[in-house]
């Protein structure tokens, strides 16, 4: 079995490099909200902030939502713990602590991201220069997991780290679905008109689901379909079932590697065969907001519950 402190920077080091990326997706969906909106620029960023969990924080040392605030807050300060920033640097640290874990390959990689991510966010960033800033973080990440998958033995060090990504995958999906549905739904009559369509285009835009969204229903942007889209689908990878498919497999693996099972594989299976077997339909009945909410908790216990069984240091 993994030393617990291996386990903990192999789970810890991908969920920050999934961060960085998913803060990035976020700034990307405000900016191309913002851009449509000018008249209700503020509430666009607000909801970014939102999004990823930062307001409190954020208030605390900015008394205004622009892009030029909430695009520094959420890539460059330090005082941030989830800025893309931060992010990458914990990223790093975790990865020098397991780099006997790693592939040298996988190494290069998160320390070449840092330090042409950290040279490239060395100084603010102006908002015409966002979308190549933003594009750059999505890509570092990319060739990061596209070095993990394509060099690493599939043991448990890949297993904790799947864990790590599809863990924060999750939570930042469901954030994103519950505030852009709640916070920023039109009113009754941009229903169904252009800027309504954006709205819910900026939500697929975030987690990168835009094209194949429309591949796989064939029409216009309908809010239950994007919710469906991004809950149930075990295509989508970025939909929370398809997050949950990877938990619950790296959990099995891993019960069969040291023969044992602990709570959070139940916990695990449950949310998986809620997942599969509920109708998008239910979880409206029943409420989205509240469904959401229930996930993004039953998430975070899991996440802690892995930690204490498996003996995170």
């Amino acid at each position: 079995m993994l030393l617990g402190r291996t386990a903990n920077g192999l789970y810890w080091m991908h969920r920050y490099i999934e961060r960085a990326e998913n803060v990035a997706r976020l700034i990307d969906a405000g900016l191309r909200m913002a851009l449509t909106r000018a008249s209700s620029a503020a509430d666009e960023w607000s909801s970014v902030i939102m999004s990823a969990g930062m307001r409190p924080a954020f208030e605390q040392k900015h008394s205004a939502y622009t892009a030029r605030t909430v695009s520094e807050f959420m890539l460059r300060d330090r005082e941030n713990p989830s800025s893309v920033l931060s992010a990458l640097a914990s990223a790093r640290t975790n990865a020098r602590m397991v780099r006997t874990a790693l592939t040298r390959d996988v190494w290069e990689s998160v320390n070449g991201a840092w330090i042409g991510l950290s040279t490239l966010l060395d100084q603010p960033v102006a908002e015409s220069d966002l979308p190549q800033v933003l594009d750059a973080i999505k890509r570092a990440m990319s060739e990061i997991r596209g070095t993990f998958h394509g060099t690493m033995l599939r043991n448990e060090i890949f297993w904790f780290s799947q864990l790590g990504t599809f863990i924060e995958r999750a939570d930042s999906t469901a954030r994103i679905l519950d505030v852009k549905y709640y916070v920023l739904l039109p009113t009754v009559s941009y229903v169904g008109r252009a800027m309504d369509n954006y709205q819910w285009e900026s939500i697929l835009r975030s987690v990168s689901a835009h094209r194949s969204y429309r591949f796989v229903y064939s029409g216009n942007y309908n809010p239950v379909q994007i919710a469906e889209y991004l809950i149930l689908d075990a295509r989508m990878p970025r939909a929370l079932r398809f997050s949950y498919d990877n938990i619950d497999e790296s959990l099995t693996l891993l019960a069969e590697a040291y023969g044992q099972r602990f709570e959070c594989h139940d916990g695990a299976q449950r949310t998986l065969k809620s997942l599969a077997e509920r109708s998008i339909q239910s979880i409206f009945e029943a409420g989205l907001h509240e469904a959401l909410t229930a996930f993004i908790t039953e998430n975070n216990r899991l996440g802690a519950e892995i930690a204490r069984v498996y003996n995170f240091e």
